[in-house]
């Protein structure tokens, strides 16, 4: 399969240079169609999760060798199950935990996977030096990434995060990281700065003599990253026929916490896939651009940004629609003029014709941080089970979408433990400034288990202080690669 830039269809690469170079030459993503794999999505459902994650990779990406091996190599001994990604009957819904990995983090599925992808890439492009990582992170992605990568021969990574923009949980699971390759800084500004600002480097270092290392990245603008992701809906369409709640065949919907749109988009991709995937729903937080752009074909970044409860979806830019309006429109000239447009007044408007082929698909709304706190509270005293914000705003949005013909899954994207004091405040409890005497008070409270993984954090030295202006990101990179 050839990939392509979703700004030019002329700038193509195989999977494995594409997952090793992250980003395209232009700036675009790497896209390919997911509707003409001519998957067998049926024959996929009666295999086990990982065997059933091997054939959805490979056909994605499939340039890489024995990958069914590096699926097994990549998630042996980080989740507790085979499943990885149980799901969970709550009242008329499921959720689908996508947090039992070794960060309580979605996006421990894709990045214990995107690891071993980069090194296979490497090896199959011919690469000699180092791979250098550059992620930004709103909160999950940066720890996520560091434990993927941390001592992985042939690899460095450097994390950005906002500055004073994640909770103290996920600071400190950044800040204490372990590994000689790993460094971690925070940014003076919001997430889209530090997004902007490693697009920018990507840009910079295009013909930059790199003294033998290669740029890549851990976000979803990686499709490397993305394409993990993919196999849990497929695995959570299994499990519902399993447990006799659907026929092979009936649709789905799915409701997703998104801010940068790789979760969802990774939705489509098995909708594309052929997965009778029914309607894919965007859940924003009060930070709600996608939530205008889904209802109105406009999409305008000039907004008041919010600091929310929910801060992984504390984003306004969000990368990985731009996948989707070229698999929308098919005409990478149109979403390179939208880019531009972007970059340049930022906003867009798409046509009458576009918003109605997307909306024919995906459903939207928002909740604020007072509608996910009357969630928490609503969840726990009725159903007895605990979610983080993330999953509350979620849930909110699912509440006005649910169809009687058709499950409603909605996708839990971290443990409640990562964000205690927002939890215990809409349970009606105190809190404090020590988000780890939270943690404690959160699990006497509910009975609940607080991941070993958090627990541990405690007490763990501090490895990483620095702190920048957006400015002096590209010298930063480049005081590591070059040295």
């Amino acid at each position: 399969m050839i990939y392509h830039s979703t700004r030019n269809e002329q700038l193509t690469a195989s999977s494995t240079h594409a997952v090793l170079q992250g980003i395209a030459p232009d700036g675009g993503l790497y896209i390919c169609d997911p509707a003409a794999l001519h998957f067998d999505w049926r024959a996929a459902l009666e295999k086990d999760t990982l065997s059933m994650a091997a054939d959805i990779l490979h056909a994605l990406l499939p340039d890489f060798e024995n990958m069914e091996q590096l699926v097994r190599d990549s998630y042996a001994g980080k989740f507790p199950t085979s499943d990885l990604t149980p799901l969970t009957p709550v009242a008329d819904k499921y959720v689908l935990e996508l947090y039992h990995g070794p960060t309580s983090a979605f996006k421990d599925v894709a990045l214990s996977v995107l690891p071993r992808l980069i090194v296979a890439a490497a090896k199959a492009e011919g690469m000699k030096g180092d791979v250098v990582i550059l992620t930004a992170t709103s909160g999950d992605t940066g720890k996520a990434a560091m434990e993927g990568f941390h001592d992985v021969p042939g690899t460095r990574i450097t994390v950005f995060y906002p500055h004073g923009g994640v909770s103290a949980v996920q600071q400190a699971q950044m800040a204490t990281q372990e590994g000689n390759n790993v460094r971690v800084c925070a940014v003076r500004g919001n997430f889209d700065d530090a997004q902007t600002g490693v697009k920018n480097i990507f840009a910079a270092c295009k013909d930059r003599d790199l003294h033998g290392a290669m740029l890549s990245s851990a976000n979803s603008i990686n499709i490397g990253r993305l394409a993990p992701q993919v196999v849990y809906y497929f695995r959570a369409y299994g499990d519902l026929v399993k447990a006799g709640r659907i026929r092979m065949g009936d649709v789905v919907d799915y409701t997703v916490p998104t801010g940068n749109f790789g979760d969802i988009l990774a939705g489509y991709f098995a909708k594309e896939m052929g997965l009778p995937v029914g309607r894919l729903i965007c859940a924003s937080n009060a930070n709600d651009v996608l939530t205008e752009f889904l209802t109105t074909g406009r999409y305008d970044k000039r907004r008041p940004f919010y600091k929310t409860t929910s801060p992984s979806m504390d984003i306004l830019v969000s990368s990985n629609l731009e996948r989707l309006l070229y698999l929308v429109s098919g005409d990478a000239g149109y979403v390179a003029q939208l880019m531009a447009q972007l970059n340049e007044q930022g906003w867009y408007q798409v046509s009458e014709d576009i918003l109605a082929r997307l909306q024919a698909v995906f459903g939207c709304g928002c909740c604020n941080d007072a509608g996910a706190a009357e969630v928490i509270g609503r969840l726990w005293r009725e159903q007895k089970y605990l979610c983080d914000p993330h999953t509350a705003v979620a849930w909110s949005v699912a509440e006005s979408h649910t169809r009687g013909e058709a499950p409603m899954v909605v996708l839990s994207t971290a443990s409640p433990y990562k964000f205690p004091a927002a939890v215990l405040g809409a349970l009606g409890e105190k809190t404090g400034d020590d988000e780890f005497a939270m943690m404690e008070k959160l699990h006497a409270l509910t009975g609940t288990d607080i991941p070993a993984n958090l627990r541990g954090l405690e007490g763990r030295p501090v490895r990483h202080r620095d702190v920048i202006d957006t400015g002096d990101m590209l010298n930063y990179v480049l005081s590591d690669v070059l040295k």
